[in-house]
């Protein structure tokens, strides 16, 4: 049976410990609306989704509006047993906004994985393995982020992700600070969020090899939109560049990768319109060998365990940045997988595993 019933959106915003900065964008708390699907049968499936504008162009009022006025009307009434069809008609409804996809993907899984009484990992044909996440630094000053990141790993993460894309080829002597202050041990991932030209992500580049700053990759140097500067730096830096808002469907996955604009791809599901749409990236660039990473926006724990469930059962996924609930002072969500500082891992709940009590949370 599985017959949608009801669906309801609720806002949530649960605040960080520290502002979150980066060349895009300066937030003080993980924002989101929850999305609760009930079928026939009585279960219940959670999907969440963060307004991202500066990215994915959608705000709280038009996540709420597409699911309320859209894509809930469409799909009540739909089976999630007929799985395919259910989550295609989601696709279908309109045109972009992919949070609002996102959230309710996330919710239809959650209620499939529950009919089976199996995790969702296991429904996506993992085994449940461990996932280990960087942790953000964020774009402050060179001696904050310095300090920052040593508190990071004496915190024990073993991953940073350093923001950077304001300040040109000053940006290479604040992760050449940060080197110094973490040591050599240390893996450092850079995110420009599109913060600089093509020559000028070159010439940053450059510098931090020549500092021997270690970088195991840079993330979006230039703009989502310029696939031919993303690949013009491509080919003129050792260090592995990683596609991010250039890729938000399975079509932009075949584009970086024909083109050879990047070494690497960035699966995010508030881009990809959730889990159905990101598999078909994993399998693209699995066809094609190129490592991807799991990645989200600022999310809280809901979302970004369902995240952490797709990362745990492809192997094409080698590389997480699934921190968002370690920045969170409070947390809405009990049960689920489990958040120990890097190291995500999961327990045998079915569905995502997440739970939402309402009257504890307002």
């Amino acid at each position: 049976m599985l017959i949608i019933k009801k669906i309801t959106t609720q806002t949530l915003s649960v605040p960080l410990k520290t502002p979150f900065q980066t060349a895009l964008r300066s937030v003080e708390s993980a924002d989101g609306v929850l999305v609760r699907i009930e079928t026939a049968d009585d279960l219940i499936g959670l999907g969440q989704a963060p307004p991202t504008a500066v990215i994915t162009g959608e705000t709280i009022e038009s996540i709420t509006s597409a699911i309320v006025k859209y894509i809930a009307p469409n799909i009540i009434g739909l089976s999630v047993a007929d799985f395919e069809g259910t989550a295609e008609t989601v696709q279908r409804t309109m045109i972009k906004n992919t949070s609002a996809k996102a959230a309710v993907d996330m919710a239809l899984y959650d209620i499939l994985a529950q009919s089976l009484n199996i995790p969702l990992y296991r429904l996506l044909g993992g085994s449940g393995k461990a996932v280990e996440s960087d942790v953000t630094i964020s774009l402050n000053e060179p001696r904050q982020m310095a300090a920052d990141s040593l508190a990071a790993v004496n915190a024990g993460y073993r991953i940073l992700k350093v923001k950077v894309g304001k300040g040109g080829v000053s940006d290479a002597q604040r992760v050449a600070e940060i080197r110094r202050a973490v040591g050599p041990e240390t893996q450092l991932r850079v995110d420009a969020n599109q913060g600089w030209t093509p020559k000028e992500s070159i010439r940053v580049i450059q510098r931090m090899e020549d500092l021997g700053c270690g970088v195991t990759l840079v993330e979006q140097p230039v703009s989502a939109h310029d696939i031919d500067g993303l690949r013009y730096v491509t080919q003129r830096v050792n260090t592995p560049i990683l596609a991010d808002e250039a890729v938000f469907s399975p079509q932009d996955a075949m584009t970086i990768i024909h083109t050879g604009a990047a070494d690497m791809i960035n699966i995010k599901l508030m881009k990809t319109g959730g889990i159905r749409e990101a598999l078909k990236i994993c399998d693209i660039a699995a066809a094609y060998g190129v490592p991807c990473m799991m990645g989200s926006m600022l999310e809280s724990r809901l979302s970004v365990a369902a995240a952490a469930h797709l990362a745990s059962a492809r192997s094409i996924i080698s590389m997480a940045d699934l921190d968002g609930p370690m920045l969170c002072a409070s947390d809405p969500f009990t049960e689920g997988p489990l958040f120990d500082g890097p190291l995500i891992s999961f327990t045998d709940e079915p569905g995502i595993g997440v739970k939402y009590d309402e009257g504890s949370y307002r």
